[in-house]
Formats: structure tokens, sequence, C-alpha cells
């Protein structure tokens, strides 16, 4: 968004209904992203949200306060022409996701962990026909290339809107199942976030709460709920 207007020069900010989808006008004119592509929305939801948000600026524009802006800009200049690379680095993780490998001890965090996460993993089975196994330690264990496969192929399925949505909601939490968990409704996103945070909620309750890891885990937060309410407004 740098190439952006730095401040307001328009009084109204409305939502078009195109061939495409939905756009954005300022005072009658189309907004476009910052690559000069139509900054043409899935739904009718999402554009509003859009809309709101430049309606929502000062004199001076405040991309920080604009993130469905954000996530849009990226899903249209950024995934729409790499998708199939995006969708198979958001793969990967399958193989390395966060709910298969397990601490050794204490016995207590190793049944904490067997407790979140065994649920989330039989339903990545059921759901996919998907089987991950869960390890006891941090060294590489080479899951099934079948079921490697299965969650590849949801992945691509996405649309870019939704893919932008996924990126952070897996990169965020550091596993895939998880991140399928979240769009597919499994929980709501309070508490996949806390499913994705076991172990530090664990190093927390030992030793304090650290200030500076809990304001980074707070943005990280912020990012996690949005990218899901993001996923919902290309669903509505």
């Amino acid at each position: 968004m740098s190439g952006w207007a730095k401040k307001r020069f328009w009084k109204e900010a409305s939502v078009e209904e195109t061939d495409e989808g939905f756009g954005i006008l300022l005072d009658g004119r189309p907004v476009k992203t910052p690559a000069k592509a139509p900054l043409t929305l899935p739904t009718r939801a999402m554009a509003e949200a859009v809309a709101a948000e430049w309606a929502a600026q000062d004199e001076k524009i405040d991309p920080a306060t604009m993130p469905v802006t954000r996530s849009a800009n990226a899903a249209i200049d950024k995934v729409t022409i790499q998708h199939g690379e995006v969708a198979d680095m958001l793969a990967e993780y399958g193989g390395t996701d966060l709910l298969c490998y397990r601490a050794t001890t204490p016995e207590a965090l190793v049944a904490r962990q067997a407790k979140s996460w065994d649920p989330m993993l039989e339903w990545a089975e059921q759901e996919f026909g998907a089987r991950l196994v869960a390890v006891a330690g941090v060294m590489h264990h080479a899951q099934d290339t079948q079921s490697l496969e299965k969650l590849r192929t949801e992945v691509h399925k996405l649309s870019a809107f939704e893919m932008a949505a996924f990126h952070d909601l897996v990169g965020i939490s550091g596993s895939l199942i998880l991140g399928f968990a979240a769009l597919r409704g499994v929980h709501d996103a309070d508490e996949i976030w806390r499913l994705s945070r076991v172990d530090e909620q664990w190093q927390e309750e030992q030793w304090g709460v650290d200030e500076d890891a809990s304001k980074e885990a707070q943005i990280k937060y912020d990012a996690f709920l949005h990218a899901n309410r993001f996923y919902k407004l290309a669903q509505i």
C-alpha cells in the first residue's frame, strides 16, 4: 500500500456490483490495488467491509487501520498470480504439522498435548482421509505420502481470497490441520488459537508471563482473528 495516496481526497466510499464481483468507488472512481489491478471483491460483505475502512479514514490514510483492504490486495496482487506456488508452500506444513510433534516430558504436558491435539488429528483423518502420525520429540518424521497429497489437493481447491486468509491461519498457528479446522468451523477462532498455544500456555504456567512474548502473542492473535474473519467475508 506504499504507493497509495497518503491524503484523503474523496468524500464518499461506496460499493458497486460488477460482472466480476464487487468494486469499491471513491466519489464514483474505482479503486485499484497497489499493482494497479481492479480492487474487485468476491462478496458484497467483503466489499462493504473494505468500503467502511476507506470511509473511516481521516485526513491521512493509515494502512494499519485497513486490514481487510490489505488482505484483499494480497489476494489479488500476490496469491492470484502465484496460486499454485502458495498452495504448495502451505501444503508443506502437513509434513511438519505442530500437532504431530509432542513433548517427551513432563507427563502432564504430554497428556495435555494428547488431549488437545489427538482429536484434531482424528478429525482430519475422518474429514480428508488423511492420517498424520504424532511422534515424541522434535526429530522429523516422514508422514504418509498419500495423506499429504490428499491435504495438498484440498489446499489447491481454495480460491485466492480464501487462500490469503488460510496463509495466515496456517502460518500463525504452525498447523495445516488447525488451519483447515478454522475454515470448516470445527471450533471458533479463539479455541483454535488456544489449541495452537498449548506449549506456550504450559510455559507461562510454569515460569510466568514474559511481557515481550505476551505482546508478540497479542499481535499474532489479532492477525489470526482477522484471517478468520477475512475467510468468512469471502463466503458470505
